[in-house]
Formats: structure tokens, C-alpha cells, sequence
């Protein structure tokens, strides 16, 4: 029978096993455990109406965040269109869904699937491209998305939009907000699975090693055009399968809400959150998806109390507010709410003697 294993003084790793495993003692699983537990069977029974909207929209959010933290903050490819493939994945979960007839669990892998193809086909180009050349590239591709959306009438609707009937599993109903909540973060949780063990494989340390220096991964024989095309593919996947969730959950799309300005909040999400670290991208999300909601709510607020000149000033600095964030962490705390995550870890570990 194995011992229970705290936290050891010092290091006693023997294997590289135990180098890369996820929880390095039991204490580690124990709050997992009870993390799942507050997950799943107390916040859905506790939370109003409105705060299972609040949080449906962080868990979609940060699915999307963790692919685009697979692209940039593990191998170093910066992408400025990951907003249009959450779209993508919308449109493609509402078409199949409203048109082929798919039910949900085979519409939101399949749109996985085909946002991953869109991908790929936009990193064709990009994948041989670095630094600013990399970033218009990808804007680019943002911006023919937008257009697809617009345009194309007769597959997207156009401006009008598709409705998107209510979704249901084995007979279940999902209209409800607190029915969704768990399919969300099921969902959630099984993406985190994956995205922390790629991470421990060949391909995620192939992946860190692009991120690094090429040139060096490279020469030690890592084919850095395919490892840079297949992380495009497993981002836009996750950006796809999201974005499914996101048409079933709202039941109707519009072309407006995938644009330039959510492909900049996903990436204000993982670089607040931290760049190169997964639960980085879930801390990112709740910040930006709750500061976006408070600076919703002082607006709706002054308006109410009449100061509506206040309140028609304040709307349009969402974007600045977003921004003098981002520019404040990089310069303050530039690994982002993760690294004060692990302070703080590290703090209650040395506890009474961390001072």
C-alpha cells in the first residue's frame, strides 16, 4: 500500500516520470478533488440566474483561451484571428445543427473539426511567418472571416443570423442555465485534461522548443513547419469547439460578436492570465469576462441614476480599460495571474515560516 506524500523538503525525484507528472504529492489530487467537488455540486445550486450566465460565459471562454495559450504561450505563434474561428465553430455547430440535423454531441466535435481544417488552411501561409509578419497574417485572416460571415448570405444568414433550436443529450433538455452549466464544464474540464497532458508529450515539448528558438529545434530535428501547423490545428480546434458551445448556449448568432475586438480579449485573457501556463488561461477568463461584466453594470448604473452623460463616457473605455490592464501586468507582473497564483501557493506551503 502507497503512503500518503505531502509536500517533502526537498527534491526526491528519482525518474523523469516523476519529473512531468501533474501532481507532484497527494495533496495536490486532494484539492482537485475538492476543486471538482465546489465545481460540480455546490456553486450550480448556489448561484443565481444570472451568475450561471456569468459563469457559463467564463468556462466557453476559457476553452477558447486554452487553445490560443497552446499557440502562443507554448509555441510562440501570435494570432491576431482567433476570434473569427470561434466563429467559425458557431456558424458551423447552428449550420449542422439547423440544416444536416446532427445532434449536439456529434455537432460540437464536428465543428471542432472543420474550425481545426479552417485553421490549417490559414497556417499554411502563416506557419513560415514570424513576429509582425505572423500577426498581419492572421488579422488578415480575421478580417476574411468577417466577411465570410457578412456576406455569405445563404449559408450564414448574413447580418439576420441563425437560430439555433434548443439542444438536448439523451433526451435532456439544455435550455436551462444550470442543465448547460454542467455540460459547459464538463467540457471544460475534459479540454484542460487534454491541453495539460499534450503539454507532457513529444509534441507539447516540441511545441515549448519552437517557442524557445526554431533554429535550435530545428537542427535538433523537430520538422518546425509541421509542429507549427498542427498547434494552429489543435488551437483552432479548441476555438471551434467553444464557439459551438457559445451558438448552442445563446441560441442565436450574428456575425457582430466575432470580431477584431474578441480575437484582442482572448488574447488580453491568456497574457493577464499568464502566457505558457493552462490554468493561466481559466484565471485570465474570469478576469476579463468579470471586469467586462462590472464595467457592464457602473454603465447600466449611471444611465439608471440619470448621469447619462457619465455613463455614455464610460461605455467606450472598455477598450482602454482593457488595454492600460494588459499594459499593466506586463510591466508589473508580467506572468501574469498564474505566477501570483503560484506566490501565493508557495506562501500558504511555508507557512508559519514564509516570513
Amino acid at each position: 500500500m502507497n503512503k500518503l506524500q505531502f509536500h517533502p523538503c526537498g527534491n526526491f525525484r528519482e525518474s523523469y516520470y516523476e519529473e512531468i507528472r501533474i501532481f507532484e504529492t497527494d495533496f495536490g489530487r486532494l484539492w482537485m478533488l475538492i476543486g471538482l467537488m465546489l465545481l460540480f455540486v455546490v456553486i450550480p445550486f448556489i448561484s443565481s440566474p444570472y451568475m450561471l450566465y456569468v459563469l457559463n460565459t467564463m468556462g466557453i471562454y476559457a476553452i477558447a483561451a486554452i487553445g490560443l495559450n497552446l499557440l502562443i504561450g507554448y509555441t510562440g505563434q501570435i494570432s491576431l484571428g482567433h476570434g473569427a474561428f470561434f466563429g467559425v465553430g458557431a456558424y458551423t455547430a447552428a449550420i449542422l445543427a439547423t440544416r444536416a440535423g446532427f445532434p449536439f454531441l456529434l455537432a460540437v466535435p464536428a465543428a471542432g473539426l472543420v474550425t481545426a481544417a479552417v485553421g490549417m488552411v490559414f497556417g499554411l501561409p502563416t506557419a513560415r511567418l514570424k513576429h509582425l509578419y505572423l500577426c498581419i497574417a492572421t488579422l488578415a485572416g480575421q478580417f476574411i472571416l468577417e466577411y465570410v460571415f457578412v456576406q455569405w448570405e445563404r449559408l450564414t444568414g448574413g447580418a439576420e443570423g441563425i437560430v439555433v433550436s434548443e439542444a438536448s443529450i439523451f433526451g435532456i433538455g439544455l435550455g436551462d442555465d444550470r442543465v448547460f452549466y454542467y455540460v459547459i464544464f464538463v467540457c471544460f474540464v475534459v479540454m484542460i485534461w487534454i491541453a495539460v497532458n499534450l503539454i507532457r508529450t513529444r509534441y507539447g515539448r516540441a511545441f515549448i522548443a519552437i517557442r524557445d528558438n526554431d533554429r535550435a529545434a530545428e537542427g535538433m530535428g523537430i520538422p518546425i513547419f509541421s509542429y507549427k501547423l498542427l498547434s494552429f490545428a489543435i488551437s483552432s480546434f479548441y476555438a471551434g469547439f467553444a464557439g459551438a458551445l457559445y451558438a448552442y448556449y445563446m441560441m442565436c448568432i450574428t456575425p457582430e460578436p466575432f470580431n477584431l475586438w474578441l480575437s484582442i480579449e482572448f488574447i488580453a485573457m491568456i497574457i493577464i492570465g499568464g502566457l505558457g501556463s493552462i490554468p493561466g488561461s481559466v484565471f485570465g477568463s474570469i478576469f476579463i469576462v468579470g471586469l467586462s461584466e462590472i464595467l457592464s453594470h457602473i454603465t447600466q448604473y449611471l444611465m439608471n441614476v440619470g448621469d447619462t452623460g457619465m455613463g455614455i463616457t464610460i461605455a467606450p473605455l472598455r477598450e482602454f480599460i482593457f488595454g492600460l490592464a494588459i499594459v499593466l501586468f506586463i510591466i508589473f507582473e508580467p506572468k501574469g495571474l498564474a505566477e501570483v497564483w503560484r506566490i501565493i501557493r508557495s506562501n500558504f506551503r511555508l507557512w508559519p515560516f514564509s516570513y
